[in-house]
Order: C-alpha cells, then sequence, then structure tokens
C-alpha cells in the first residue's frame, strides 16, 4: 500500500448541521457531491461528511454509541501563534465548543481544540518546527 491518505469521512449525526457547520462557520466550500454526503476538496485529500448510520451500515457494522473523544484528532495547521488566536475568536463568536483554549505546549508549537456539531475534535496548531508553506501544505523540515 502507498504511504498517502485520499479521504477522510466523518460520521456526522446531521449531515446538514454539519454542512452548515463547515460552510457557514469554517468558511470551506462544498464539491459537488450526490445527495446524502458532503465531499470537500482539500487540494488533492477529500474531506467528507456522511451519516452516522451509513457510515456503519457501508462499512458492515452496527452503530455504536458516539462518545465526543474517539482516539482521533483532525488538525489544521498555521503560519503564527496570532493566526491560531484570530480563528479561535472566530469560532467563539459562532458558539463553537472550544474543548481547550489556545496556549503554548509541551512540544513547544501553540495549539487548541475545538469540537464540530459531532464532538469529532479539531486541532488548530502553529508548529514553529515545520514550514507552512504558501499553498497550505506542510514541510515535516523547517525551511529557511
Amino acid at each position: 500500500m502507498e504511504q498517502r491518505l485520499s479521504l477522510i469521512t466523518l460520521g456526522v449525526a446531521d449531515l446538514q448541521r454539519a454542512r452548515d457547520f463547515y460552510e457557514g462557520v469554517l468558511g470551506w466550500k462544498a464539491a459537488p457531491s450526490p445527495p446524502g454526503v458532503a465531499f470537500f476538496d482539500l487540494d488533492g485529500l477529500v474531506f467528507s461528511l456522511f451519516p452516522h448510520q451509513e457510515l456503519a451500515k457501508d462499512a458492515g457494522l452496527a452503530p455504536a454509541a458516539f462518545a465526543p473523544y474517539r482516539g482521533y484528532a483532525l488538525a489544521h495547521n498555521l503560519a503564527s501563534v496570532a493566526e491560531v488566536d484570530t480563528l479561535f475568536a472566530n469560532l467563539e463568536k459562532h458558539g463553537v465548543t472550544i474543548v481547550k483554549v489556545p496556549q503554548k505546549v509541551f512540544w513547544g508549537g501553540y495549539a487548541g481544540y475545538f469540537a464540530d456539531p459531532d464532538g469529532h475534535l479539531w486541532e488548530v496548531a502553529h508548529n514553529p518546527f515545520w514550514t507552512l508553506r504558501e499553498d497550505g501544505r506542510i514541510s515535516m523540515v523547517k525551511e529557511s
């Protein structure tokens, strides 16, 4: 298997509510999508929202109780501490659940966490040891 990720799908309780959050609060733009799913083109990586019940059915699993912590977090890196603070101020303005306010963290960066309407955790961080390229991609090596 090649070392790459093509698609991330989040199970959601209410597809329209989730889509409204990602479009209205985060400012993302949905790509053309068939009924019952929402796709977002992340420049080569596809992010999708799909109802919990349908995702479980598609995977051949019985739906389970969905707790807020599921053992993973999605992450969004920004170029500065100020950008992290600005994003969190916007999230607070929209009443988004802030799980952890941005702060200096043990590994030397600055990060905070918020939850989308279904409790999926998002980390928003500034990592001073990586380079955030102009196109938004990360170089795991600090470039001058």
